[in-house]
């Protein structure tokens, strides 16, 4: 059989990698091939991303591959959500694009749901309501007459604009598009109403396109300038965690997937969005997927609670890994609880502290070690992580017997255990790289050598076969 190399470029909100994927003989394997830095730009107190460097990051990973004599089939880019550059009637780009961290968007879903109410924002897209989703963002640029918004021609999302400026042409991938809380999740149009309502024209959007379509090649000074060749670039599942859940490697729907990091992501695939008083009530979004799916999820603060606490340990000298804290955690039968999601933990000055006074607080027991910090904090988010499946449970047209944990989290086989015997059904950790791997293989199915996301799926559990975990008690 022949060949195929696939390259994927995963960027997030503070690294980015190119990572080769390769198809030979129905087997597949993966190799990063650069890895470059995603710094935020501060500048008279906005913060913008350096699309720039990530360019010129794009640029040299492809003279890598030419220099490795790496014969490329396709590309294909996937990035985080809500944000989005302005490009010219002329085609230059209007400055950097703004980041979702800028404190701009403090207090405009309020502003803006004095135009359109809550609900109405709500039912029309079914999206979670975060203060940096892309509607506010435009809305408050509006609000401070902000002058690219003003004389921007198009508008694109992050993984939209960095393919524009790989080949001169542009396009709205759907699973992109769909973090914006513009996008009408039935139709996968933009809502007429709510860009009239921020002050943007619609054809400042261009039209949505599905994961596997053809964008363009690469532009003939970037082939000639890199050595690599006019490669075709894929808009793949351009939001991360659309490509991620694209590589679950499961078998059949009747699955959740909890996608794990510093922040987790938990939900199910369906065929049509759930929009209802449930899911508003418990802020449940629905996002694009593969094959004109949604994912229907929840945001859960995943390891961010322990990172914070491993950096308040490292200033005392305490230097603690992540191997180093599972195995003090396995040492500890500390049981009580706090809530991963409450506001108090979002930013203490101290995490340590806020959790002893969460734990007083509740007439719980308080932890005497540091290892009694790390299991608590697996042990509640394993328990959060059985509270939001039972309303998934509720909500779901199928039924839920199992959980693929994907993501670096997947690794963590202490806190996969004790979800298991939270939640009382098998646990299938891996792939941990499924980002990447999801681009990758959505390329193949693009160019032909997969039919659907269920022999994408199935390929991946032969590859990255999954760790199971069991209820135990």
């Amino acid at each position: 059989m022949k060949e195929y190399n696939f390259l994927a470029f995963d960027i997030g909100a503070t690294s980015g990698r190119a990572v080769l994927g390769t198809l030979k003989d129905a087997k597949f394997e993966m190799k990063e091939i650069h890895r470059f830095p995603n710094p935020m730009v501060e500048l008279h107190g906005r913060f913008y991303w350096d699309i720039y460097h990530l360019y010129t990051s794009l640029i040299e990973s492809l003279t890598i591959c030419a220099r490795q004599r790496i014969r490329l089939h396709s590309i294909g880019i996937d990035t985080w959500g809500v944000d989005f550059g302005y490009v010219a009637l002329d085609g230059s780009l209007l400055g950097l694009p703004r980041a979702y961290r800028d404190p701009y968007t403090d207090g405009a879903p309020e502003d803006f749901f004095k135009r359109i109410p809550k609900e109405e924002v709500y039912k029309r897209t079914g999206i979670q309501v975060m203060p940096f989703n892309s509607l506010f963002q435009l809305f408050r640029a509006g609000q401070d007459s902000f002058i690219p918004q003003e004389v921007a021609e198009k508008i694109l999302f992050i993984p939209d604009l960095l393919a524009y400026m790989l080949t001169e042409r542009m396009v709205c991938e759907y699973t992109i598009a769909s973090t914006s809380q513009l996008l009408n999740p039935e139709t996968h149009k933009f809502d007429y109403k709510l860009l009239e309502a921020v002050g943007v024209s619609p054809t400042l959007m261009c039209p949505v396109v599905m994961p596997g379509t053809l964008i363009g090649r690469l532009s003939e000074s970037i082939a000639r300038k890199t050595g690599i060749g006019e490669i075709p670039v894929i808009a793949v599942a351009g939001h991360d965690t659309a490509s991620a859940v694209a590589a679950v490697p499961a078998s059949s729907p009747n699955f959740a997937y909890l996608s794990s990091g510093t922040w987790s992501l938990m939900g199910i695939e369906v065929e049509k969005p759930i929009i209802n008083e449930v899911s508003f009530k418990n802020n449940f979004t629905n996002e694009g997927g593969i094959e004109g799916t949604t994912r229907f999820l929840k945001n859960i603060t995943g390891m961010w609670i322990l990172e914070r606490c491993r950096e308040q340990w490292k200033r005392s000298g305490l230097d603690y890994s992540y191997d180093d804290m599972v195995r003090m955690a396995e040492l500890s039968e500390f049981t009580s609880l706090i809530n991963p999601d409450d506001p108090r933990f979002a930013n203490p000055e101290s995490m340590l502290r806020e959790i002893t006074a969460y734990c007083e607080e509740t007439g719980q027991a308080v932890p005497a070690s540091d290892a009694d910090y790390v299991h608590c904090i697996f042990y509640s988010l394993a328990n959060r992580y059985k509270e939001v499946l039972e309303i998934l449970k509720s909500m779901s047209p199928h039924p839920i017997e199992r959980l693929h944990v994907i993501g670096g989290g997947s690794r963590n086989d202490l806190l996969n255990q004790l979800t298991a015997n939270a939640i009382g059904i098998p646990v299938l950790a891996g792939p941990s790289e499924a980002t990447a791997i999801g681009n990758c293989l959505i390329q193949a199915k693009s160019a032909g050598l997969l039919t659907d996301c269920w022999e994408m799926r199935r390929l991946i559990a032969t590859a990255f076969p999954p760790k199971e975990f069991y209820p135990e008690r």
